[in-house]
Parts: C-alpha cells; structure tokens; sequence
C-alpha cells in the first residue's frame, strides 16, 4: 500500500484518509489501525468527523501544521480534535470548549492520554465566561461545530477575542439547528453572509452524503 501525503500530518491509502497516531495503539472512537514502515495510522472516519468530510469533498486547505494552536468550539467526545491533536503534535494546543458535562467528561479523559488537548466547560455563547484562561495563548485558527441557533455570531464573537487578521476559520453550519422552515441553501447563504463583516470566505463546502444540510465553511480573519 502506498501512503500519501495530502496535507500537513494528513494521508491517505487508497480511499482512506489517516492521521500518524499520536499514542501507539489507542483508539478513540473505534477507528481502524494501519502500521506500514513501522508507522501507525488512525482511520479517520467523515462519517463521524466533519472535517475529515469536508476533506473527502474537496476542502483545498486544512490550515493545520505541527504546532498549530486551535480553539475548537463544540469539541464534544474530541472525535475531529483528536485527529487534530494528531497533527498539531506536542509542540501544538487545542483548547477544547463544550457545554455539555457529559461529552466534557469523556474528552477530559482523552485530555489526560493526550497532552496537547486543553479541556474548558463552557458555552462558547459567552467567550468572556473563558477569555481570562486563554490570556497568552496565541490561535491560528478557530474552529466551530456546534448546534445552536446563532452559530454566525457565536463564531464572530469568539474571532473578535481570540483571533488575529490573517488567522484562518472553519465553521461547520447546520441548517436544521438554525431554522426547521427556511431552505438549507438559504441558510447557508444567510450564515455565511454574517461571516463577511469579521472574514473573507475562502470555500463554502456541502458535507453531503457525510452530513445532510450541512456545510463547511473555510475563512479568513480580516
């Protein structure tokens, strides 16, 4: 089998694409296992990661590198972050935010395997409520995969804090947490339109079949 690389610490074999597992031979989700050359490689699933979905549909850049420092809004159990954490190595940070206690308590867990995982209980609505334990920490990008209805501003919000001009997003916007009567395509035209006063929007991906009425949307801080 060949291993190709295809972005920064991101690969693929035949119609896979994997992350160099950062602790040999844990799993986090379940993912399938791959060693070649004496290297292990984690499945990384776009049916249960949004950004490994907007990767199989075309997304042209993941603006992740080794030492990438990422705040991630809605982190959940850390399925995507911690193929993130994959990439960002140990010379890297992601500061995990959620709401819920529950998929909180199970991405602590993966905090304490994994070092360069940072985990804050708190509603991304409020960054005030987190701003003071972030003081220092300079992000190269803000990423967002979240289920409430003002995902726009709730991402804006966040990069007016704890994003520079230049610094990249990705947001992932659900149409059905925003509106149950609109059109998904107007939603996401709504939705990105917001993002226009803080970024300039590089790529606007659909995450079909991955996710329905779901897309990514990939920007730049103005």
């Amino acid at each position: 089998m060949e291993v190709k690389l295809i972005f920064p610490g991101i690969y693929s074999i035949k119609n896979k694409i994997l992350t160099k597992n950062m602790i040999k031979g844990e799993k986090v989700y379940g993912e399938e296992l791959t060693e070649l050359d004496g290297i292990e490689y984690r499945s990384w699933n776009p049916f249960r990661s949004k950004l490994a979905a907007a990767i199989k549909n075309g997304l042209k850049e993941v603006p992740v590198k080794e030492g990438t420092n990422i705040l991630y809004l809605g982190v959940a159990e850390g399925t995507t972050a911690s193929h993130l954490s994959d990439i960002i190595g140990e010379k890297g940070m992601l500061v995990g935010i959620d709401v819920s206690a529950r998929a909180m308590h199970k991405f602590i867990q993966l905090c304490d395997k994994r070092k360069n995982l940072l985990p804050i209980l708190a509603n991304a609505d409020k960054p005030e409520g987190y701003e003071d334990e972030l003081n220092g920490i300079e992000f190269n990008l803000l990423y967002q995969d979240i289920s409430q209805k003002n995902q726009a501003e709730i991402f804006i919000k966040n990069a007016e804090k704890f994003l520079k001009k230049g610094r990249k997003g990705l947001l992932v916007v659900k149409a059905r947490s925003i509106s149950q009567e609109k059109k998904a395509e107007k939603i996401f035209e709504e939705e990105t339109n917001k993002l226009e006063k803080e970024f300039n929007v590089i790529q606007v991906i659909s995450l079909k079949p991955f996710d329905k009425e779901h897309v990514m949307v990939y920007c730049g801080k103005k």
